[in-house]
């Protein structure tokens, strides 16, 4: 069986929004769809919440506002196109907000000396790279 914590949050995320479509799409339920979405968000928040909240908030925020892009797209590309589309903006956003974030920590949590550079050459801050 397959550990969770070996599942990327971001293939979760992106497979919920597409997952959740295809469940309402097939049964002809939309909120049997919605229930497909939000138990794959929720398992995301709760595999996640180490990430800090307002990253979880980020990334929430992200897949509502993603969630309704594939609505109105949808009438332009189609259906599908524009949630696979979602889907993997969703997949990708998650992927840069939680999952990279918590490869770069170390089996204690605190983050790698590495990743400290790179966060601190990312966000400007001036200092000492010899952690």
């Amino acid at each position: 069986m397959l550990r969770s914590s070996r599942i990327p949050t971001a293939a979760v995320a992106g497979l919920s929004l597409v997952g959740g479509f295809a469940v309402a799409d097939l049964t002809g339920a939309r909120a049997l769809g919605g229930v497909v979405l939000a138990a794959g968000g929720l398992w995301c928040v709760v595999r996640s919440r180490a990430a800090g909240w307002w990253r979880l908030l980020l990334v929430v925020l992200l897949a509502l506002a993603l969630f309704v892009a594939s609505h109105v797209l949808g009438r332009v590309l189609g259906a599908w196109p524009a949630v696979l589309l979602a889907g993997a903006l969703l997949a990708a956003g998650t992927h840069a907000v939680v999952d990279r974030r918590s490869r770069a920590a170390g089996a204690d949590g605190a983050p790698t000396s590495g990743f400290v550079r790179s966060e601190k050459l990312l966000l400007g801050e001036r200092g000492s790279t010899d952690d």
